[in-house]
């Protein structure tokens, strides 16, 4: 007779367990916003009772304010910013704001032809905007657009998942592709395999694991996005750099500092003292030797700084050919601009050998360096060094052709 009482009740829990999650999770003391989303958006909210915020009762009034009531006043809801989130997650976001990711939006400032492109390709977040928003806005550019968060960029609203974001599938959307595809890299890599053959078994590292050791918020490295440390003192390798800089209009042509010099060291984008360097560097020795022998891991990091070198080597050859052409008058400059080719016009560049010059720098380059990094030789090779040699080669013989067609108008 017991046994059917406990199997009876047994059933009616269970029935009453699937008529909740049918229902979709609930909160006790549910607010208006609650009740009139699950209408609404009912997925959104769905996302944050599954996520810890709901679980913990936070309403969605400590995120967005209370100023929307209905629908008819959608414009006034707040929409939430890295200093929303500092509210609860001060030290995170202490960490974020000194670290790379939260000057994505000034790398956007260093691109002379930004203010160019479509609204919708930058503000409307379509293009590089979509994935610089990790970067931190003003208010006058969020007016613009007022979409968009940095925390919420790893952190997918509205369950603000930490279990996700720890993922390296979470840094796929904008680490991939064509300037920096660490993605393709990693993912292919002995790392990268091992990943995903076994699952987060903790045995290969993961993007996390490196770049944001015990949930650092940081996310540095030594080298920066360019690959480039200042001083060099290798005087070989430190003039192939100083090509590259004046390439870049860090440098004018007589190797003075532009303005452009203030941006690299607000965006973080290169190293520019031997301790700020070091310090990362020391970092990554010490997560790499978690699993190698130092002198193991030494050499590899080593080897892959000498890739950069040899990858210097061809780039700065390649702008000077480009410059000569300018300082010859064959390529005008644009109005307002020294006769030197800018890198950074990338496919605004007005002239086919100058397009083939900001590929090799912004795909070829960063391929032949990142995936020394990344441990991947394929990548290093033939979608780095062996491009970089084909462009090269092309660039030579498109710059004889010029010097021979301006000769014969002259």
């Amino acid at each position: 007779m017991g046994k059917r009482v406990g199997f009876h009740i047994t059933v009616v829990v269970a029935a009453a367990a699937a008529l909740v999650l049918a229902a979709g999770p609930s909160w006790a003391g549910e607010s208006a916003c609650m009740e009139c989303h699950r209408k609404v958006t009912p997925n959104i909210v769905k996302d944050f009772l599954s996520g810890e915020m709901g679980k913990a009762g936070i309403d969605c009034s400590n995120c967005h304010g209370s100023d929307h009531q209905s629908a008819d006043d959608v414009a006034k809801v707040k929409l939430p910013t890295e200093k929303t989130c500092a509210q609860c997650h001060q030290e995170k976001h202490d960490e974020y704001m000194a670290g790379k990711h939260a000057a994505g939006w000034i790398a956007m400032a260093a691109m002379p032809k930004t203010g160019f492109q479509p609204h919708a390709y930058i503000q409307g977040l379509k293009g590089c905007g979509g994935c610089h928003k990790v970067g931190v806005r003003d208010e006058s550019v969020r007016a613009e657009s007022r979409y968009g968060s940095p925390c919420d960029s790893c952190h997918t609203r509205h369950k603000f998942s930490k279990a996700e974001a720890q993922r390296p599938e979470a840094c796929r959307t904008c680490h991939m592709g064509f300037d920096h595809p660490q993605w393709e890299m990693w993912s292919s890599s002995k790392h990268g395999v091992i990943y995903l053959t076994e699952g987060d078994t903790g045995r290969a590292p993961k993007c996390q694991t490196c770049h944001m050791e015990n949930g650092n918020h940081n996310v540095m490295t030594a080298w920066g996005f360019l690959a480039l440390r200042l001083p060099e003192d290798d005087k070989e390798w430190m003039n192939y750099r100083l090509t590259i800089l004046k390439g870049l209009h860090v440098l004018d042509p007589d190797g003075k500092p532009t303005a452009r010099l203030d941006v690299v060291k607000a965006g973080k984008v290169a190293r520019l003292t031997k301790e700020e360097w070091q310090a990362e560097r020391d970092r990554m020795l010490n997560v790499c030797t978690k699993c190698h022998s130092r002198s193991y891991a030494e050499t590899n990091l080593k080897n892959a700084d000498a890739m950069i070198k040899e990858a210097d080597k061809l780039m700065a050859e390649a702008i000077e050919i480009v410059a000569d052409l300018y300082k010859r008058g064959i390529i005008e400059p644009e109005p307002g601009k020294p006769a030197y080719p800018d890198i950074l016009t990338f496919y605004e560049a007005r002239t086919p050998i100058e397009q083939t010059l900001y590929v090799m720098f912004l795909e070829h380059r960063m391929r032949a360096f990142q995936g020394a990094f990344h441990m991947n030789p394929d990548y290093v090779t033939w979608y780095g060094l062996a491009e970089m040699k084909k462009d090269l080669v092309e660039i030579k013989e498109e710059a004889a052709r010029m010097i021979r067609e301006a000769a014969r108008h002259n």
